[in-house]
């Protein structure tokens, strides 16, 4: 049967045709073999154990002899406590974990027993410290640390106490060392080898971003508000409309159980080189990419259609923790997120590394996907929009990140605040993520530095252009508004729960000399803007601010100013809107044609009732009317425009506790809500939770019927003292973004 085989010639395949399949029909699996020695390290999670001896040559005829007599480990003591020296002088004790958590450019304290006492002159040890598979010392992901000042490695190390056999090593890493999960062993030399401490998950250790100190890239010098970007755990999140704005709380839990690990993995999901995790500018762009799934099945899946049947609706949420934790343990996207979502998420994954971030809102937020300055909307000859050649929509308001941090990579100046963006819009450079971008450069016109910084600028600068469409297709433009979009960007004050404006760090004051040189400066970079010149309409029409409950009827008013000196007619045209927070139009439900006389410089109104059954049927989530008003002035031609996006406001839950207030104690969270409409809310999800007292949990309601109320009790022991805050929203097809929230200051 040899024989026969050895018979049989080879088969030789053409070089022009493909090589056959293997076994199965699988195609070949690619490998790193022939280009590099190893593949790249990309897993926190995969370690690769140290050997427990490691000789220094081969064994005699009878193998090595005993080491009994050579100084042997007993105990080593992390000092990991919550009240220990570790935690506290790291800013980590408030991290649930079982796990030392300190930050890099700082010395933190590991106490080690040896099995007798320790003699500096002759006995010689070595703390390791080892992160992802293959660690090695030229890639930074082996680290010895030595107790003598004669033998030093990149780390720091020093013997702070020697007592007896106990011996307290004091260890700094680098300010710029890579974080992430580090395992440790003590190595003991002995003259036939190094023997080590075997493998131990209780002695593993994270290293984190280390705001506090100076030699780290995310040093952020004002401790106000380093404490508020880093440690605080209780956000609040603005939308609405500029002239009428909202809030949305929000526990970002970046100290939570398994958040950390959850952060971790993200990276490991994508792929991330370990020996790049050290740079915040990196890790802030890769995650960028990662927090949506866009692309490459990150944390967060996208959804505006109203229909959230397979997951959680994005106006549910109370915060990050859950959405993290499902991440991690099921290995799969989330559902559902919107801009808020994302920037929320994002929020807690910068934070829980140690890299100073925060939420931002822009409102009336353009998103430039033609690379120009410029929002379009068409209007027919007699100046009513045209919806279906009108593509272009203004968000009533975007949410996206603010990370702190150092840029080597920019010219020195434009460090600091970066702004970074995980709601997918555009993709750059092939995937979709935004920034980081720096907020400086934004604001100055420098859109060439990396990353993004144009679609930031268009963001914040775009110029909203009416065009007039004659019966050939033909457009010109008939009016530009130059102050709508960026109208107001605001977050979160330091230390308090009131709001702070920041469109300052984005844009000079409209109209300024400054701003038209910032403007000309993005044309050079490619930011087309609208060159038209059109003359001062003598009319104007203005849509006073509103302020509605859902379900309310109300009045609407559109008014006509003269400011010429001869008597003016306008033909007018107002729609009313049922719109996605987006701009995107879901339907109408109110259509005006008035005509307008006005006498020379007076003003008219034309007053309207608005009955609710109008537009309730009609709403989408975050219930937003807009109301676009246009007009022709008969003696001049001109076009005259106003426009309102009026955010229709909703019931709200009540949160109440009752108990001792007191930490370990056990209390009971009563939440209360009456349905105030005479029809049936079906589905209904209510969630709460609480930084450090409650974790997240939710309950279903088949129905709440009209006018009945509802009331859910829970019970929790408080985990931390200090202030925190109560979150509950509820959530169902027909009411979305109800939400109440409490302050609670939990006593020790």
């Amino acid at each position: 049967m040899a024989d026969a085989d050895a018979a049989v010639p080879p088969v030789v395949v053409p070089s022009s045709a493909p090589p056959p399949a293997p076994p199965g029909g699988a195609p070949p699996k690619a490998t790193h073999h022939g280009r590099v020695a190893a593949p790249v390290a990309s897993s926190n999670e995969d370690t690769e154990e140290l050997p427990e001896f490691e000789p220094f040559g081969a064994p005699g005829p009878r193998g090595f002899p005993s080491l009994a007599e050579y100084l042997d480990i007993t105990k080593v003591d992390m000092m990991k406590k919550r009240g220990e020296i570790n935690h506290q002088q790291h800013h980590t004790d408030r991290f649930n974990t079982d796990f030392l958590i300190v930050r890099r450019g700082q010395e933190f304290q590991v106490k080690i027993t040896f099995n007798r006492p320790y003699d500096a002159d002759k006995d010689k040890f070595a703390v390791e410290f080892g992160i992802g598979p293959s660690p090695q010392f030229s890639k930074r992901t082996y680290m010895p640390v030595f107790p003598t000042p004669e033998r030093q490695s990149p780390w720091v190390g020093r013997v702070v106490v020697a007592a007896g056999p106990e011996v307290t090593m004091g260890i700094t890493p680098t300010a710029d060392a890579i974080v992430g999960r580090y395992r440790l062993y003590i190595a003991v030399v002995t003259p036939y080898g190094i023997r080590r401490t075997r493998p131990d998950d209780s002695r593993d250790l994270y290293i984190l971003y280390n705001p506090w100190v100076k030699e780290d890239v995310v040093f952020l010098e004002d401790e106000e508000e380093r404490d508020e970007c880093v440690l605080n755990e209780s956000g609040v999140i603005y939308h609405g409309t500029w002239d009428d704005i909202a809030e949305r709380n929000w526990n970002f839990g970046q100290f939570d159980f398994g958040v950390l690990d959850a952060c971790l993995y993200v990276m490991d999901r994508a792929g991330m080189p370990i020996v790049n995790r050290g740079d915040p500018v990196k890790m802030a762009r890769i995650a960028s990419a990662m927090l949506n799934s866009r692309d490459d099945d990150g944390v967060l899946v996208g959804s505006w259609s109203g229909d959230y049947s397979y997951g959680v609706a994005p106006t549910s949420w109370t915060g990050s923790t859950d959405i993290l934790l499902s991440y991690y343990r099921t290995r799969k996207p989330v559902g559902y997120a919107q801009c808020w979502v994302y920037a929320a998420v994002f929020n807690s994954f910068l934070r829980c590394l140690g890299i100073p971030a925060r939420v931002v809102t822009n409102f009336y937020s353009a998103h430039d996907n033609d690379g120009n300055l410029k929002t379009d909307i068409i209007l027919d000859e007699n100046g009513r929009i045209d919806r279906k050649n009108t593509r272009d929509s203004i968000w009533n308001y975007h949410c996206w990140n603010e990370c702190f941090m150092a840029r080597a990579d920019l010219p020195t100046g434009f460090g600091g605040w970066q702004a970074v963006d995980a709601t997918p819009q555009e993709t750059s450079d092939g995937m979709f993520r935004c920034g980081p971008a720096s907020v400086r450069a934004i604001k100055h016109g420098e859109l060439c530095f990396p990353f993004d910084a144009a679609f930031v600028f268009a963001e914040v600068n775009s110029d909203v252009v009416f065009h007039s469409r004659k019966r050939d297709g033909t457009m010109e433009v008939v009016k530009v508004k130059k102050d709508h979009v960026g109208r107001l960007i605001l977050t979160k004050a330091t230390g308090s729960y009131d709001s702070r404006d920041i469109t300052e760090l984005y844009k000079f004051p409209e109209g300024s000399v400054e701003e038209r040189t910032v403007l000309e400066k993005g044309e050079v970079y490619g930011c087309a803007r609208d060159q038209s010149t059109l003359p001062e309409a003598d009319v104007e029409l203005r849509l006073p601010a509103l302020e509605v409950a859902v379900g309310d009827d109300f009045e609407l008013c559109l008014e006509a100013v003269s400011r010429s000196g001869e008597p003016r007619t306008v033909d007018a045209y107002i729609t009313g809107s049922v719109v996605y927070y987006t701009g995107v139009t879901s339907a109408d439900f109110l259509f005006k044609t008035p005509t307008l006389e006005l006498e020379a410089n007076q003003s008219v109104k034309e007053l309207w009732q608005v009955p609710a059954r109008s537009y309730m049927k009609k709403l989408v989530e975050q219930a937003n009317l807009h109301f676009i008003a246009t007009g022709k002035v008969k003696e001049t031609g001109q076009i005259i425009t106003a426009m309102k996006v009026v955010a229709l406001h909703m019931p709200k839950l009540s949160i109440k506790v009752s108990g001792l207030n007191k930490i370990n104690e056990l209390m009971v969270a009563t939440v209360d809500f009456t349905n105030p409409f005479s029809f049936v809310l079906e589905h209904v999800y209510v969630r709460v939770e609480g930084a450090g007292v409650l974790s997240p949990v939710f309950k279903y309601y088949g129905l709440i019927p009209g006018g009945s109320r509802m009331t859910w009790t829970e019970e929790f022991t408080p985990r931390r003292a200090g202030p925190t805050r109560l979150i509950a929203t509820l959530d169902c097809a027909a009411l979305r973004q109800v939400s109440g929230q409490l302050e609670l200051d939990v006593l020790p």
